[in-house]
């Protein structure tokens, strides 16, 4: 609690919010006003007996509440002004700590302009290389831009959607589910209360798609290739997009969400987390995930889903008193593209550049189907233990082979005794965890063999007589 307890921001955004001078809000929770202004200017803690006094007459989530997003937010920072744009600049980590305790709203628009930098740099790179080939001139509009934003939108939400999980408790009621046998469920109800039906079709007549929905005949048409709790998915995910399209829309407009491109995405999103609490419902799911200490081999067959299903849905496990452990989760391919992110358990991805080759999602291709584990470092020092596995996607056949991802799952180790996967860890002997950073630009680790970028803000010095197990040698950011 000591150091989320400087909360002054949050406290005068709620008091804002709430359309109260410092006078009223003072008098409702029995402190006099200027100790109130000494509070909200970090001049003064929060501490826990005036925490829940604010719970108790604001309704807020405390735990919410208190979490640091001060920290999420500093690290977005120094990682824009570690772009050698900044390089002239005497910018402190003390300021950055400053913008984000003072003023985090415009912190988080400082990280959005950069944001919109990079795409328009990268669009320009993009326009330079095509211009030396007038023939294959064509002017491509960054894809990344919408994807971000869906990103942004489930981070905002710390990937949890109390609309979603209700709507999906309402279906096993009405649809009287039963776990393992979801198929027959799912499908009777379509077909009894909304007039659908589902069919299973060959893979050379569904081509690429693996559902499509057919709104003349009033058909969910299924891939053969898809395993059954792929299948189950899929039908759980067109009930969404069928029945509580106003409800996906409801969030999406509450969000602010207007780009036509990024709502199709962010509703395909909604729908998938949608899917997953009707296959796996929220208090059941808790239930065995702690009592198996979310051990995912054994949830997933338990609930017959995917072993990526599982460990998705685990970083939504976030409804006030009744949490789960904070997850992170990262999914790459070979080539280490990231198709999906959540920056749960304040583990900080890098958003415009490349991740650490130290980390253990990156050893998963080597033996495909093998859970690894590591316990890993961050150069400041938090400690985060992981797991990773490879996943194959559903193909189509010989000619469409299936497309293989590594799925990166974590959290701090101070929920390490509630992990199975943390068990034969040396916990108390941080010199036994694995040094990683955020990516290599940014990354102040000078002894690193497996550098592939030389560190910003550090001098790169080229002696040929001399070699090391790093290509790069630096000098001190100051020269010395």
């Amino acid at each position: 609690m000591e150091k989320k307890a400087m909360l002054g921001p949050k406290v005068r955004r709620l008091r804002r919010d709430r359309g109260l001078t410092q006078a009223q809000m003072a008098e409702q929770i029995g402190i006099s006003p200027s100790y109130l202004n000494l509070i909200e200017h970090n001049q003064r803690p929060v501490t826990v007996p005036l925490l829940l006094k604010l719970g108790q007459h604001f309704g807020i989530d405390l735990q919410t509440f208190a979490e640091d997003e001060e920290s999420r937010l500093v690290a977005g920072l120094r990682e824009v002004f570690a772009d050698p744009l900044f390089d002239g600049s005497d910018i402190k980590n003390q300021d950055f700590r400053e913008l984000a305790a003072v003023a985090p709203t415009l912190g988080q628009a400082v990280v959005a302009l950069y944001r919109g930098f990079r795409g328009a740099r990268d669009d320009l790179q993009v326009l330079a290389e095509r211009m030396a080939d007038r023939d294959k001139l064509n002017l491509m509009q960054n894809a990344s831009f919408p994807q971000e934003e869906v990103r942004d939108l489930f981070q905002a939400h710390s990937n949890h959607f109390p609309e979603l999980e209700a709507a999906a408790e309402a279906l096993w009621e009405e649809a009287q589910l039963e776990r393992g046998d979801l198929y027959r469920g799912l499908t009777d109800w379509l077909r009894h209360h909304i007039n659908v039906r589902v069919r299973l079709l060959p893979s050379d007549v569904m081509g690429y798609a693996v559902r499509r929905f057919d709104r003349h005949t009033r058909r969910i048409l299924l891939s053969e290739m898809l395993a059954p709790s792929g299948r189950n998915f899929q039908i759980a995910c067109q009930i969404a997009l069928i029945r509580h399209r106003d409800l996906l829309n409801g969030i999406l407009d509450a969000a602010g969400m207007q780009g036509d491109e990024a709502r199709r995405l962010a509703r395909i999103g909604l729908a998938n987390y949608f899917a997953a609490a009707v296959l796996m419902p929220y208090g059941l799911f808790l239930e065995a995930a702690r009592q198996v200490r979310y051990d995912i081999e054994i949830l997933r067959r338990r609930f017959d889903a995917s072993f990526e299903q599982v460990c998705q849905r685990l970083t939504t496990l976030q409804r006030p008193g009744a949490k789960g452990v904070p997850f992170f989760l990262l999914r790459v391919d070979s080539a280490g593209n990231v198709s999906k992110r959540f920056s749960g358990a304040g583990f900080h991805f890098a958003r415009f550049g490349g991740g650490c080759p130290r980390w253990v999602v990156y050893e998963a291709f080597r033996t495909p189907g093998k859970i690894h584990g590591q316990v890993a470092q961050m150069p400041d020092g938090t400690a985060y233990i992981s797991i990773a596995r490879t996943v194959a996607k559903a193909g189509g056949g010989h000619r469409s082979p299936p497309q293989l991802f590594a799925i990166g799952l974590g959290c701090d180790v101070q929920h390490a005794a509630q992990i199975v996967y943390a068990d034969g860890f040396d916990l108390e002997n941080t010199g036994a965890a694995t040094p990683i950073g955020v990516n290599c630009r940014l990354c102040p680790r000078l002894d690193c063999s497996q550098r592939a970028f030389p560190p910003l803000n550090h001098r790169l010095i080229v002696d040929e007589n001399l070699r090391g197990l790093s290509p790069y040698l630096f000098a001190p950011p100051n020269g010395g």
